[in-house]
């Protein structure tokens, strides 16, 4: 990819192995004005970021919750829980979609081309993994941790607000990473609901470059664009490892 984006324009075919000559044509040409770049990456950045946000908000609580607290049918809830990540996206595209045009009477409100109507699906498939994720991390976490601190006067919140999650931090950490990526990448709910240009992610602008004459596959911007995406999601996953691979491993092990 690296080595396609640095070919001149006319050569996005070409196999040669290295670049001749080194060009960063196709660089300025992924941020030139008619492809929209800038804004599609800036939907990205927010709708990535308020949905890990919000996936951690609610997911943290609910781990916590199922992790701590005994219950009947506590074994079922979190079955279902991770069962609703199984359904295939596009297998809930429709029934949004009549949602968001505002066709059911119980919600007769148009969010088409909105960010909430980008966040709250992607929220819908990070949850799970949150709460499956982060309740197996509080589970390794010893009780008397939180009952010391409720011995030196901590309400139950603040044992766990200033004790547990500062401890749990790898695994949130890891969820938020994980959560970050897969909304990023994520195509069909953003091409559904996002359809102005002004509304678009990064990878739907990618998907809609056009040549120097509108049909033509510019395979070079196209690449270009591909590592703008890529490149600083790989270096904050280099940066950040030794704690994901921390959350990631964590609890597996008595």
């Amino acid at each position: 990819m690296v080595v396609s984006a640095l070919r001149t324009p006319d050569e996005g075919r070409s196999t040669e192995l290295l670049p001749s000559p080194v060009s960063f044509e196709n660089f300025v040409g992924v941020f030139a004005g008619n492809n929209n770049f800038m804004v599609s990456l800036g939907n990205s950045l927010i709708v990535s970021s308020v949905t890990t946000l919000l996936t951690l908000l609610f997911g943290i609580i609910a781990a916590y919750a199922l992790a701590r607290l005994r219950f009947r049918f506590k074994g079922i809830i979190l079955a279902i829980i991770i069962a609703t990540s199984m359904f295939p996206g596009i297998t809930l595209i429709i029934p949004l979609l009549k949602m968001f045009t505002g066709t059911y009477e119980w919600f007769p409100v148009n969010w088409m081309n909105t960010y909430q109507a980008l966040v709250l699906p992607s929220l819908s498939f990070a949850m799970p993994l949150c709460v499956w994720n982060l309740t197996a991390f509080f589970r390794q976490l010893p009780v008397e941790l939180e009952q010391a601190a409720m011995v030196d006067g901590c309400t139950p919140g603040q044992a766990f607000r200033k004790v547990i999650l500062p401890l749990a931090a790898p695994g949130v950490f890891t969820t938020a990473i994980i959560t970050f990526i897969a909304v990023w990448n994520e195509f069909i709910i953003a091409l559904t609901f996002g359809r102005d240009q002004d509304m678009q992610t990064a990878t739907v602008s990618i998907s809609k470059f056009t040549g120097q004459y509108g049909y033509d596959t510019p395979y070079g911007t196209i690449m270009a664009a591909g590592v703008v995406v890529t490149v600083p999601l790989l270096i904050a996953v280099l940066i950040f490892q030794r704690r994901i691979v921390a959350g990631l491993t964590a609890g597996g092990v008595k």
